[in-house]
């Protein structure tokens, strides 16, 4: 066989050098050119929806003389859309990037070019990053003329955001590979991603739960990317942050080691 051949025998094998960065840094901008081409679809619409939940449950349902133990409960309830909106466009943005490509059949064009498993995963990945926290950004800018901001622990802010992003980003890039078809990564978002987020303190304490629903919170890990991304503004947390920044740091961890592996492996994804 010769070096030609074994150069393109194996999947992510075409390499420049350790760390291709100028193909990483080319996939990397066409995943946030894809989505800025749409700005008004891809950010501004998760904005607007956000917002329509702060008015919905501040206004329509008597939020604002509600308090969550001694926090106003706009205040209490602002973190956890703004990363609720972060967590659900970083997923949204990896996992129907992948499954167009796939469905289009240009997804070729990147397992062809010089690219290796960390790039691709990487480029990926931190694509769908920028547009959540880009749509975060957005919304925490928004939320400060409705209610109360204060930046109490920015290292919270910032390790529970990017983190965060992360890891649905990685969940996404993980759904697109799997799925062939756009419901299947619908039907994800809808009978995962969205009860996860929902029902993890994003609108409530959990300290409302009783007996197995409060334990099992415990076990949700965006429970802990809520409650650490909220005490960065608020300085009260109801999980021990540091907890959190464990737990999430390992579920990244083995997320990026899955997706790397199914990249390098060609799953689902060799025709």
């Amino acid at each position: 066989m010769s070096e030609n051949e074994k150069s393109i025998g194996e999947f992510g094998s075409k390499r420049l050098g350790a760390f291709n960065w100028s193909g990483f840094r080319t996939l990397y901008e066409k995943e946030v050119r894809r989505y800025m081409k749409v700005f008004g679809q891809t950010v501004g619409a998760p904005v607007v929806t956000t917002l329509m939940f702060m008015m919905i449950f501040t206004l329509a349902l008597g939020g604002t003389g509600r308090y969550i133990g001694e926090i106003p409960y706009s205040v209490f309830l602002a973190p956890g859309l703004i990363i609720m909106s972060v967590l659900q466009n970083s997923f949204a943005n990896t996992s129907s990037s992948i499954i167009g490509s796939k469905m289009q059949g240009n997804i070729v064009d990147i397992l062809l070019a010089p690219l290796g498993a960390k790039e691709i995963a990487l480029g990926y990945a931190l694509g769908g990053m920028t547009r959540g926290l880009m749509v975060g950004i957005f919304v925490m800018f928004a939320m400060s003329f409705m209610t109360e901001v204060n930046f109490t622990n920015p290292w919270a802010i910032l390790y529970f955001s990017i983190s965060g992003s992360m890891m649905l980003s990685l969940l996404g890039i993980m759904t697109g590979v799997w799925g062939q078809r756009f419901d299947q990564t619908s039907a994800i978002n809808n009978f995962v991603i969205m009860p996860l987020s929902f029902l993890s303190g994003t609108f409530y304490s959990i300290e409302r739960l009783s007996g197995v629903w409060y334990q099992v919170s415990q076990l949700n890990p965006f429970f802990y990317l809520i409650d650490g991304f909220r005490y960065g503004f608020t300085g009260i947390s109801e999980a021990d942050p540091i907890i959190g920044v464990i737990y999430i740091l390992i579920l990244n961890i083995l997320l990026w080691l899955a997706c790397y592996r199914m990249f390098k492996s060609g799953y689902k994804l060799r025709a």
